[in-house]
Formats: C-alpha cells, sequence, structure tokens
C-alpha cells in the first residue's frame, strides 16, 4: 500500500543550531561597522534564519532578553546626525573572541 502523503510539517525549516545569543552576535559581525538596531538584528534573523520568520513574538522577546542581560552586548547611542530609532548594539571587543574563526555553535559548560 502506498504512503500517506507527508504532512507540511516537513517543510518547516528546522530550528538552527545556535544560542539567542550566537543569532545576535553573527547579525551584529556582519554588520557594516559591527553594530545593528534592535529591529536590524531582527531582520537579520528571519531573513538568515527561515525558521524565525513565521512566528515573531517569543523569539524576539529572547533576543532582548540577551542583549539586556549579557555583558558581551554594548547598547551604543545613535549620533546626533542619525536619524532613526532605538540604540546600536555592538559586540564587547573581549567577546570576540567567543566567536572567532566563525564558531557561533552552543559551548558545552565545562564543569
Amino acid at each position: 500500500p502506498a504512503l500517506p502523503a507527508p504532512q507540511q510539517e516537513c517543510l518547516r525549516p528546522a530550528r538552527p543550531p545556535y544560542s539567542y545569543s550566537a543569532l545576535i552576535a553573527m547579525a551584529i559581525h556582519s554588520a557594516p561597522g559591527r553594530r545593528r538596531t534592535l529591529s536590524q538584528i531582527y531582520q537579520y534573523v528571519a531573513e538568515n534564519f527561515p525558521f524565525y520568520k513565521k512566528s515573531k513574538a517569543g523569539w524576539q522577546n529572547s533576543i532582548r532578553h540577551n542583549l539586556s542581560l549579557n555583558d558581551c552586548f554594548k547598547k551604543v547611542p545613535r549620533d546626533e546626525d542619525d536619524p532613526g530609532k532605538g540604540n546600536y548594539w555592538t559586540l564587547d571587543p573581549n567577546c570576540e573572541k567567543m566567536f572567532d574563526n566563525g564558531n557561533f555553535r552552543r559551548r558545552r559548560k565545562r564543569r
């Protein structure tokens, strides 16, 4: 007998193997000037990881949470002559090495 056709579920992109802080770091890293606003970070994540395109609320909340709690992310005020909303976020230089040579995968905590 023929197998039933797979459900739409198979077409949903898999969740990327990256932590939210890694996604943020990638977004900042890839930006000219190595800084992005919150909405630019959202945009980067949604464009580069289709998994996050569908539902917004949950992961965007987690991104904000990570930006404010993780010391690696520094808030930089806009210049006077830079119109627009919100501050920029940058990576603390001390944290750059956490993500050097493109290793953004989750790290196992050392015991």
